[in-house]
């Protein structure tokens, strides 16, 4: 699909990830509506773009929005978030899988050629210390990437008038950026209050309220990342290319990058030393479980828990050599560059 006076229509969009995604459609020559619930601060997007303010569970709404739109990107998501709520469930449903079905139906009633959908690597579940590709089962095990595994069903087996595939699924690593939510975002900023020596970190032990960052296991432990301006590449490769149609993709920055690696890399772009103390894993969930349950029974929510260990400690790699070799996707940032860049837009920004 030519890029030139084709239209774009990208689902969530206000989303961390969105405006990156816009501005690379943008730049590829494509014209482009957002969806969003939220509208969009000034000067989120370039000129020119159309802006719609809807729910993805709205058909009349997405319907609308669809017409005369050749390919879509579909970003508009409820993110995952540790512990989530048993009542939580129905929300991910309809929202990650009930707005997928909308808005795959309606593009295909719209003759669109292309949806493109942001899942994730979280569908794979537990690695198991392996290197997970697209043939890799799927053992989802959270409310989030079950359902994201069922909005990828829902995509793939999309077909257009001629009986050609429609989706194509992106999986993406785990995204970090400057405007990015979540896990990072309270790593970058654990980190960016830590103070280096040991002496400084002493004596910030010292005070209750000033509680230094300190790291759980060994940090050997491999994680999967992509910097979030190479995931709008890979959108944008996803969204024209012929051989896209009906195919799955890991998105990463082709690296595996220890725990130990990742805190390095950004206690430089922060210009702190690395934590120098660490907690053996066993002693400090059993401990941190103890808090958990004791706040739980006080009627608070504990500021860490048993999943925020296993999270911080689960070993996840992921290959993604096949959206190279086949798309030629090409990352331009690694872990350094693109820690930099993101500790560079966040204290612009005054946020560290």
């Amino acid at each position: 699909m030519s890029e030139k006076n084709k239209l774009v229509l990208a689902t969530g969009a206000t989303g961390a990830i969105g405006p990156r995604v816009v501005h690379a459609l943008c730049q590829a020559g494509y014209r482009i509506c957002t969806f969003s619930v939220d509208a969009p601060e000034s000067g989120m997007y370039p000129p020119n773009v159309e802006v719609v303010i809807g729910d993805v569970t709205d058909k009349a709404a997405v319907e609308s929005a669809m017409q005369g739109v050749d390919a879509v990107v579909h970003m508009a998501a409820l993110l995952h978030i540790v512990n989530p709520p048993p009542e939580s469930r129905e929300k991910y449903e309809r929202i990650n899988v009930g707005g997928t079905a909308v808005v795959v139906d309606a593009a295909i009633h719209a003759g669109v050629k292309r949806v493109v959908l942001f899942s994730t690597i979280a569908v794979y579940g537990q690695a198991n210390r392996q290197v997970l590709n697209e043939m890799s089962p799927t053992h989802p095990d959270t409310f989030y990437a079950q359902a994201k595994l069922a909005a990828e069903k829902i995509v793939l087996n999309a077909k257009g008038a001629d009986g050609q595939p429609l989706g194509t699924v992106l999986r993406l690593g785990a995204v970090y950026g400057s405007r990015i939510k979540g896990n990072y975002e309270r790593l970058i900023h654990a980190l960016a209050g830590n103070l280096g020596t040991r002496s400084q970190f002493l004596r910030k032990l010292g005070h209750a309220s000033k509680l230094p960052f300190i790291p759980i296991g060994n940090g050997l432990n491999r994680r999967t990342l992509i910097y979030d301006k190479d995931v709008a590449t890979a959108a944008v490769l996803a969204a024209g290319h012929s051989k896209a149609a009906g195919r799955i993709y890991n998105v990463s920055d082709g690296h595996y990058h220890t725990m130990n690696d990742i805190i390095k890399v950004i206690c430089k772009a922060l210009d702190r030393d690395p934590p120098v103390f660490k907690l053996p894993v066993c002693p400090a969930y059993v401990v941190t479980g103890i808090v958990e349950d004791l706040m739980k029974m006080l009627g608070r929510a504990s500021p860490i828990g048993r999943k925020t260990i296993e999270k911080f400690t689960e070993d996840i790699a992921v290959d993604s050599s096949r959206i190279r070799n086949e798309l030629g996707f090409l990352p331009q940032y690694d872990l350094v560059s693109g820690w930099l860049e993101t500790v560079e837009k966040m204290r612009d920004r005054g946020e560290i």
